[in-house]
């Protein structure tokens, strides 16, 4: 071979190692992709995913479909590779790291705080569903996580009901805080609680808030809290831990109205849809969208509610109109009229996103 030969060979060897070794750089990107569905009216394993003692429940046809999405871990690595072939396919999303985790965010943190808000949206949800159905109840404070290494371990547990501290009764997350967090480190605290139906009065030595400045002198018990209601008869939600987060609200007051009501909400149809809620009904804009209307799509979901903060995202997502249409919610009350509507006539005029 002639030397030209020879280094025009060399040249391409070099740009393909090249080409490989950046493309296996990790960069600063988080990938979503569409997830499973899970319908709300079915079960987890051998049980139903809502159970309700105390009250009757109906069990019907159809399918109420919360939504996911797989996101790369807070400590995973997205190559270069990986980041390009999520940019090119539009089941995918792809966004910066820093938008979806905070720099103080670790693997324990992020996984804390998405139990947290899955218990706390659980709760709405049902007292959302409650209040459609005009049925009363009052507030409360509940245990939404515990520290595994913080002072309540094995003596706090999730799903606990805060009744009082320190003899001081409450129905207010910040009301608990306060009294918790001015006690020095080391003090002894009584928290009385409703467990599963049994009042309990757990003792718990605090610590310290942090290990410098002013929380050095400030208390913790090692427990994450969360706005939380007393209903006139209970209605569980269980699902697998490995699904967290706020969006599945929406789904699941559908879900709690549609199993203490007689007849199919959906009239044996599927539909998906996703959103936040609050104990008076208002759904909120969520993440990863797009990816969650694929999901639903696939699974066979004929309507999808769309938060109506996320409907700009939404129109541009890769979706079928002549298989799933999208209706616009601000409100659960507005999702349920909506779904009525439907249920009695697939042509009937919806509130839709617009471009």
């Amino acid at each position: 071979m002639s030397r030209r030969t020879v280094a025009t060979l060399l040249a391409v060897v070099l740009l393909v190692v090249l080409a490989g070794t950046s493309l296996s750089r990790p960069v600063g990107y988080t990938v979503f992709s569409p997830g499973p569905t899970i319908n709300v009216l079915g079960s987890n394993g051998k049980k139903q995913i809502i159970t309700v003692s105390g009250h009757k429940a109906f069990r019907d046809d159809g399918g109420i479909r919360l939504v996911t999405v797989y996101e790369t871990a807070i400590d995973q690595k997205v190559t270069l590779f990986d980041a390009l072939r999520a940019w090119v396919d539009p089941n995918d999303g792809v966004y910066p790291h820093d938008v979806i985790y905070q720099r103080t965010d670790t693997t324990s943190s992020v996984r804390q705080e998405s139990a947290a808000e899955m218990t706390s949206s659980q709760d709405n949800a049902v007292a959302a569903a409650l209040r459609e159905l005009h049925v009363k109840y009052t507030t409360a404070v509940k245990i939404a996580t515990v520290d595994r290494k913080g002072p309540a371990k094995g003596r706090l547990k999730p799903g606990d009901l805060i009744v009082a501290v320190d003899g001081v009764r409450t129905s207010n997350p910040d009301a608990v805080v306060r009294h918790i967090k001015t006690r020095p480190p080391g003090s002894r605290v009584t928290v009385t609680v409703d467990r599963s139906g049994r009042r309990l009065q757990v003792p718990v030595t605090t610590g310290p808030l942090g290990p410098k400045g002013r929380m050095r002198h400030q208390s913790r018990v090692g427990v994450g809290i969360s706005p939380s209601y007393r209903f006139p008869f209970d209605v569980g939600l269980h699902l697998s831990s490995n699904i967290g987060g706020p969006s599945a609200g929406l789904m699941f007051s559908l879900g709690v109205y549609d199993v203490l009501t007689p007849g199919s909400l959906t009239g044996g149809k599927i539909v998906a849809g996703t959103g936040t809620i609050d104990a008076r009904g208002r759904v909120g804009p969520i993440g990863g969208i797009r990816q969650k209307m694929v999901g639903a799509q696939r699974d066979g979901a004929k309507l999808f509610f769309v938060p109506a903060g996320n409907c700009a995202e939404a129109l541009g997502g890769h979706w079928d109109p002549s298989k799933m249409r999208l209706v616009r919610v601000t409100t659960m009350p507005q999702a349920l009229a909506a779904l009525k509507a439907w249920t009695k006539n697939p042509n009937a005029e919806l509130p839709g996103c617009r471009r």
